[in-house]
């Protein structure tokens, strides 16, 4: 690598840190005899794919010149920063000799606007088809859907991209037309529409011709900035939910503002919000996998996550109707509502009950979060409907044991994401 290209590999790189939406999961793309790199191995940027493996990628703008002004964003035309393109080459080689070296497996592949929204799309999928065609590449590729590119091009960006993106960047129009307004929702929402159409069509024809090629097969993702709007947690978390039942988004992702800009349009605040972000996470993850749904999790009363608390604890909390749950007779989906218990426990749970009434040494056993737990469920050996079910004294205890071991008090292994 010559100077002038590492010097714009720092450059694009650092730019590249600020879009989180980048995963590595749901691509079983395979190599070939005669090709380089797959989807499925293990693993400059650390992800991790939806079973648990890290994977590593490239992660880079192509180029961070932009012809639009966002407040949000560290590339905005209006900002003096160092700017920087890659040629079409230079990515190619690049992502080729990184992979022959063992430093990642993918490319994670994103832009600033430059001329056009079609120039800009086609330069990366010209990346994306000559590391498929000519060099026979087959590890992960994940490329930013431009909104505002023709449908030709997001059509043929999905048939050599393992996952798409497109940003919808605020959590509402309104806060979008405030920080960025040169952009509006019904223009990111196109490219978004075309590609449910499109990974749906190909899955479909994929059932009846086994030659049918692959289309995005990883899906499509999407990213919200959190923190510099007046958006609640609700208004994000039911805008999700609608994304993923709607789009049929694999993942929407949510990036804490990174405070860049004394731009009166945006919040003055001292750090990004981290731990709102952590409950952003932790709350989708339980609309993606436990079966809550949006207004659950938060609602009217309670239009903000708790800070203090993961908001599994908090549901359970204000819910006590509905606790303890009797794990020798409950049906599984009112077992994953219980604190500590994660969807592999679940299952083992309503597995093992079939054989002997399980007891808490069983529910240790099984992987439940004891600690966590013991409040919410029955077992066949402890009966806490005659102790009570104290809302308030179980919180003070979780927070007194969070604080006591030096942790937050939801910050404990499979409780903090899967509990």
């Amino acid at each position: 690598m010559n100077e002038r290209t590492a010097e714009k590999l720092t450059i694009l790189a650092d730019a590249a840190k600020y879009d989180v939406s980048c995963s590595s999961s749901g691509s079983k793309r395979k190599n070939t005899v005669d090709g380089l790199g797959n989807a499925t191995g293990m693993g400059i940027c650390h992800t991790y794919t939806q079973d648990g493996r890290c994977v590593s990628l490239l992660k880079i703008l192509l180029t961070n010149h932009c012809i639009f002004d966002c407040a949000y964003c560290v590339s905005r035309r209006s900002n003096d920063v160092k700017r920087a393109a890659f040629t079409v080459e230079e990515v190619v080689d690049i992502t080729l000799n990184f992979y022959r070296r063992n430093y990642i497996e993918g490319l994670f592949l994103s832009s600033g606007i430059f001329k056009s929204a079609d120039y800009t799309m086609e330069r990366l999928v010209r990346i994306a088809r000559t590391l498929r065609n000519e060099h026979k590449f087959n590890g992960y590729i994940h490329l930013k859907a431009i909104p505002g590119a023709s449908d030709d091009l997001i059509h043929e960006a999905g048939l050599y991209a393992d996952r798409l993106s497109v940003n919808l960047e605020m959590p509402s129009e309104v806060s979008l037309k405030k920080v960025a307004p040169e952009k509006n929702y019904a223009e990111v929402y196109k490219p978004m529409i075309f590609l449910k159409s499109s990974i749906t069509g190909y899955r479909e024809e994929k059932r009846s011709l086994m030659k049918t090629p692959n289309f995005a097969p990883a899906g499509q993702s999407t990213q919200m900035v959190i923190g510099a709007s007046p958006e609640s947690d609700k208004d994000i978390l039911s805008l999700a939910s609608t994304l993923y039942r709607d789009q049929q988004l694999k993942r929407v992702y949510y990036s804490g503002y990174v405070p860049i800009s004394n731009d009166s349009r945006l919040p003055t605040l001292a750090a990004p919000p981290l731990r709102r972000e952590n409950r952003l996470y932790q709350a989708d993850w339980l609309m993606r996998f436990y079966g809550f749904r949006a207004d659950e999790i938060v609602d009217e009363d309670n239009p903000n996550l708790d800070p203090d608390l993961d908001p599994k604890l908090a549901y359970a909390l204000r819910n006590p109707a509905l606790f303890p749950v009797d794990v020798n007779a409950a049906p599984y989906e009112m077992i994953l509502r219980i604190p500590g218990v994660g969807v592999k426990s679940a299952r083992k749970i309503v597995d093992a009950r079939r054989f002997r009434p399980l007891r808490r040494e069983h529910l240790q056993k099984i992987g439940v979060v004891w600690k966590r737990a013991q409040y919410f469920l029955l077992s066949a050996d402890r009966d806490f409907r005659q102790l009570g079910f104290d809302p308030s004294a179980i919180r003070q205890q979780v927070l007194y044991t969070g604080a006591r071991t030096g942790r937050h008090a939801t910050d404990n292994g499979q409780l903090a994401l899967f509990g």
